[in-house]
Order: structure tokens, then sequence, then C-alpha cells
């Protein structure tokens, strides 16, 4: 009996560095990574995976805009700039936690 072929494309993509906000907190024994730059969000076990995680959910995210032909309208209408051949993201003013007074039933 013999193996059936196997073809692998490899498509190899021009990288570009892009900076965002990342925040990682931990929900009980969860860690989570968001960013609003993308609205984006991944977790994991341990700070180092969600940190892994993380940068491949932004990969991805980014293959797929590439993919669909639609980076130039979705980072748009998430507030990016785009600079000549290149993208910037929001610029985070302000992270900070913040009390608020909410109506609460007894």
């Amino acid at each position: 009996m013999t193996s059936p072929l196997v073809y692998v494309l490899l498509i190899v993509m021009p990288q570009i560095q892009i900076s965002i906000p990342v925040s990682i907190f931990k929900e009980d024994k969860v860690f989570v990574a968001y960013t609003p730059a993308l609205d984006v969000s991944t977790c994991a076990d341990t700070l180092a995976e969600v940190k892994k995680r993380f940068a491949e959910l932004v990969g991805i995210f980014f293959e797929e805009l590439e993919r669909k032909g639609t980076i130039n309208e979705v980072l748009e209408s998430m507030g990016w700039k785009k600079v000549k051949s290149s993208w910037s993201a929001p610029v985070e003013v302000e992270h900070s936690i913040e009390s608020f007074e909410v109506p609460a039933r007894s």
C-alpha cells in the first residue's frame, strides 16, 4: 500500500511590525489578554501561554483581513490611521480603574 502524496503550499506574507496596547488580567485561574485596538481577546491558564496565544491571534486577525481584502476598511473603522504604506493604531490616552455608583437591588 502506498501513502498518498501530501503537498504543502507555504505562502509567505510580508511582515509588518505593529505596536498595540494589550491588557492582561486574571479571572479566577485564567489569564485573559485583550486589546481595544483590534477588539480581540484570548485566554489561557498561564501568563506565558496567554501571551503566546495573543501573538498567534493577532497574526490570524491580520491574515484574515488580508485574505478577505478588507484591511483598509476594517482598520479605518477601528480608528487606525494609514500614513503612506503603514498603519498606526489608535493612541491610548489613559488606562485607569474608575469607580461608579450603579443601581443595585437590595
